[in-house]
């Protein structure tokens, strides 16, 4: 499992969870931020379909508000792997254990094929949003804290998407 956008000034964070069987191959496999646009785009549906299970989520940044980034991140992680879990009753499920790996995206498959699949639906999440506020061009910073990204800021006051608690020294 890994995240991405825990970062950016605008929009959700996004986590992953992916589980690949032993020796599964993915040529060009590695940490997400490691990794071209381009190359991220062509391995995303490869590990979708490779993988044994997977499943994204997220937690808005209106709940990133709310609460802070790291409990934020830690939920989009948690229904992620609880999106996995495809043995669910309605009163129980199955308790996931789980470790943290530093540097997990450069160590484990699983782990950076997850790292490909939140920062790639993140990134997806925020050429949508460019549409619905063309004025903050989020297709191309993504919402991270670019000098393009301030000057619009600054320009238009932040939109419904913003992370009004990273905004602090607007």
């Amino acid at each position: 499992c890994d995240e991405a956008g825990a970062g950016p000034l605008a929009g959700p964070v996004y986590a992953a969870a992916v589980i690949l069987a032993p020796g599964t191959e993915l040529p060009g496999l590695n940490d997400s931020k490691k990794l071209t646009e381009k190359k991220r785009e062509a391995l995303f549906p490869v590990i979708q379909e490779k993988a044994l299970s997977w499943a994204v989520a997220w937690v808005d940044a209106e709940e990133i508000d709310r609460t802070d980034i790291l409990s934020a991140r830690m939920k989009a992680m948690q229904l992620a792997i609880d999106r996995l879990n495809r043995d669910r009753g309605r009163s129980a499920a199955i308790i996931t254990e789980h470790r943290m790996i530093v540097k997990g995206d450069s160590l484990s498959a699983s782990i950076a094929a997850a790292s490909i699949l939140a920062k790639v639906s993140r990134d997806h999440w925020m050429v949508r949003a460019a549409e619905e506020y063309p004025q903050y061009q989020f297709d191309r910073h993504k919402g991270y804290g670019t000098k393009l990204h301030y000057e619009l800021l600054r320009q238009y006051g932040p939109s419904p998407i913003h992370r009004r608690s990273f905004l602090k020294n607007l």
